[in-house]
């Protein structure tokens, strides 16, 4: 028996779990999942919620209902998931994804030029920012700046987030767990800085991702901004 943490929802726990122990490699391509039951068993929850768990997976393609045989293991897809508001490592099969740290967590001031509007609690405990270029196969696929309220963060700027993943650093340290969020997406042309951070030419096509994402803690969302090389690989993410 798993128990549940109460900051998230119940059916997402259990999303996160089983998600986890795909892209891990504990379940493969072809292999089915425990049954409804017996999930409903492990984790102490209700049929209903553990459907709602199945029913994200299937919409993030890593499994497939099949009757009569149960939930089958998909081959994870090409695409890169982060149209979906979750951990972007989570959207990759595992090893697959090296992140590198561009400027390591820094406090200062918000950016003045936010595609979010800031509340004014938030814009006056200053923010944390640190950039990444995160590379699939070696290969840079998207350059990410995060910013972060500076609110009950200790220690945070001593983090160490080469190939690190952000949400679960907040999820163990500090308490925090996405619980939702909005983005805005549009096409433009890279930069002299962005060419550099993605190895394309000035002027070459990209997209650009602005997220706010919500937590489980009161009033306490944080933002990141991406700009994505689409050359090899599409964005995908479930509606």
């Amino acid at each position: 028996m798993e128990t549940t943490s109460l900051t998230i929802p119940r059916y997402r726990h259990v999303y996160n779990r089983l998600r986890e122990k795909i892209q891990d490699g504990v379940y493969q391509p072809g292999d089915v999942l425990p049954s409804e039951n017996v999930l409903c068993e492990r984790y102490e929850l209700t049929r209903p919620t553990i459907r709602q768990s199945l029913s994200e997976l299937v919409k993030d393609g890593l499994i497939i209902k099949q009757k009569g045989v149960g939930s089958i293991v998909q081959k994870p897809k090409t695409g890169i998931g982060i149209l979906n508001i979750r951990s972007t490592t989570s959207s990759f099969p595992k090893g697959t994804l090296s992140t590198r740290v561009i400027e390591s967590p820094t406090v200062g001031e918000w950016p003045s030029d936010m595609a979010f509007d800031i509340e004014d609690d938030l814009r006056e405990a200053g923010c944390v920012s640190l950039s990444r270029v995160r590379s699939l196969h070696d290969t840079a696929v998207f350059y990410e700046r995060t910013y972060l309220p500076n609110i009950n963060l200790p220690r945070f700027t001593q983090r160490k987030f080469e190939d690190k993943s952000l949400f679960k650093t907040l999820a163990k340290h500090y308490d925090i767990h996405v619980t939702g969020g909005k983005q805005k997406i549009r096409a433009m042309k890279a930069d002299a800085h962005t060419a550099q951070m993605l190895l394309l030419h000035v002027g070459d096509p990209i997209l650009q991702l602005e997220k706010e994402y919500t937590t489980n803690r009161n009033k306490y969302l944080f933002y990141a901004s991406l700009w994505c090389n689409t050359d090899n690989y599409y964005l995908e993410g479930a509606l």
